[in-house]
């Protein structure tokens, strides 16, 4: 007798909503969210085991952080190892969306149903985006030259980073994500790489690429490949740096247009940080950008590349250090090292001074030591156990989120703008109860301690992609433009709830 089919031992994937995105997209009306949206996405992501940034029990880096692998055949020697060992090695799965039962849903997965897709697609490429998964998939690509603060480790030892980054697109946005490690140090043989790979993906995250290569290697693709390209250690820590920024320094009874700002450090993230900041109204001539060598200025030899030099002032003439800089500054940014902020730096620095001290995953200065010297500033880091962490992972998802969606032919700065605005403004509002619960004991109203929102606020996802998807459409790089903005941020919301 013919045997039953197997059962899938895993749960059934639910049926598409009545509502779902593509319909919302196309301007359609949505049926209404779930009054408790807000609870279920804290809920899930408090589930899934993620850090809460109020934990006290979290432990420290020294615990987390082994010599080496464990032995073959042993426990996992810390609670990170064990976490990426077991139960299954690795952080994601591929799970099919269609039945795939039958003799007959096996004929239309694959051979012979399978050919009238590819030749629908050969006769119309843009059907692509109707009949396979390239609308809403990502590569997520790295060569391991500057991992982390790990530096270059190689393209093998970042792929925990790449899955990593792979599935907080999709637990943050819906986005479905691939990691791809690129055993390729040298950037030309990169690029050369990655430009083959636009049929499979609708966009390209870059990720973990060594300055100044990185820079190289974005701009190149940005030409060449017909879909986004987006290196988030440079626009992602700008975006919410700004975002930051833009209310620390109205906080602080301060103008853009009037401010002084330093940023230690030269690498993306800086170089790409001053850009935008300067983009939303900053002078060039009250900007200054430090290496290691120092402020960087025009005539200056040493270390110095044409990524710098699009940054290098005019203002100083001769070789000058960090700590000389920050006299009078009002805004002192660090993209660097840790411990690179010193008690001079702190003292130098004007009145009701905003200092973002962004290095991981130690900052350049500890708030409560920054409190004790300047208890009149403001101060951010990239760490989840203070407040006002400025966190990447409250940009990328939902940029792509929204490039994705209508079609954009790039991210260029007007989206990147956009979802920084709308960053900036979602932390005046008043913040859900279901944050308050998720993170106990946190002061969330609109200050000195909450000039950003926290990347559990279940409103990212449906202000941002918006913001970004509107913003594509008056740039004129939406290809498909979204006709129902207000229908489309609830369907975004629906896709994590």
């Amino acid at each position: 007798p013919p045997r039953p089919p197997l059962r899938d031992p895993r749960p059934p994937v639910p049926p598409p909503r009545p509502c779902g995105l593509p319909v919302a997209a196309m301007g359609q009306k949505c049926c209404a969210e779930s009054a408790k949206h807000e609870e279920q996405v804290i809920a899930a992501a408090t589930s899934d085991g993620q850090v809460l940034a109020h934990a006290p029990s979290a432990p420290a880096l020294p615990t987390l952080f082994a010599a080496g692998p464990p032995d073959a055949g042993k426990a996992a020697a810390t609670p990170a190892l064990a976490y990426h060992e077991g139960p299954t090695p690795g952080k994601f799965d591929i799970v099919a969306t269609k039945a795939m039962n039958t003799q007959q849903d096996l004929s239309l997965a694959y051979s012979p149903g399978v050919a009238e897709p590819c030749l629908a697609i050969q006769a119309s490429p843009e059907d692509a985006y109707r009949y396979t998964n390239k609308g809403n998939m990502v590569a997520c690509i790295s060569n391991g030259t500057a991992v982390l603060g790990l530096g270059d480790i190689g393209a093998l030892a970042s792929k925990p980073v790449m899955e990593g980054k792979s599935v907080l697109f999709k637990k943050f946005a819906g986005v479905n994500c691939v990691d791809l490690c690129v055993d390729c140090p040298d950037k030309e043989e990169f690029v050369r790489t990655v430009k083959h790979l636009a049929p499979s993906f609708g966009g390209i995250n870059l990720e973990d690429i060594k300055g100044p290569d990185c820079f190289f290697v974005e701009e190149q693709l940005k030409a060449i490949m017909p879909i986004p390209v987006f290196h988030d250690d440079q626009h992602g820590t700008a975006i919410v740096c700004l975002a930051g920024l833009i209310n620390a320094i109205e906080i602080s009874g301060k103008a853009i247009g009037d401010i002084k700002i330093v940023c230690n450090g030269a690498g993306a993230a800086g170089i790409a940080c001053m850009k935008l900041i300067q983009g939303f109204g900053a002078r060039p001539e009250k900007c200054v950008v430090c290496d290691t060598n120092g402020v960087i200025y025009r005539g200056r030899k040493k270390g110095m590349n044409a990524f710098k030099e699009s940054l290098a002032t005019a203002s100083v003439r001769k070789d000058t250090t960090l700590e000389e800089a920050c006299v009078g500054a009002d805004v002192l940014i660090g993209v660097s090292k840790a411990g690179a902020f010193t008690e001079g730096c702190m003292r130098a620095l004007a009145k009701n001074p905003v200092i973002f001290a962004m290095a991981n995953p130690e900052p350049e200065i500890r708030p409560e030591l920054a409190k004790k010297i300047r208890p009149d500033c403001i101060i951010a880091t990239g760490r989840s156990d203070y407040p006002n962490q400025i966190n990447n992972v409250m940009c990328f998802p939902f940029l792509f989120r929204a490039a994705l969606d209508c079609r954009a032919s790039q991210i260029n700065e007007d989206m990147k703008m956009a979802a920084a605005k709308a960053l900036a403004d979602l932390s005046r509002r008043p913040v859900p109860d279901a944050v308050r619960r998720a993170m106990p004991g946190r002061d969330f109203a609109f200050g000195r301690d909450y000039v950003i929102p926290t990347p559990f606020d279940p409103r990212l996802i449906e202000v941002l992609p918006a913001a970004v998807a509107r913003a594509a459409a008056e740039s004129g790089v939406a290809q498909r433009p979204i006709q129902d903005y207000e229908g489309y941020a609830k369907a975004c919301a629906r896709l994590v709830a």
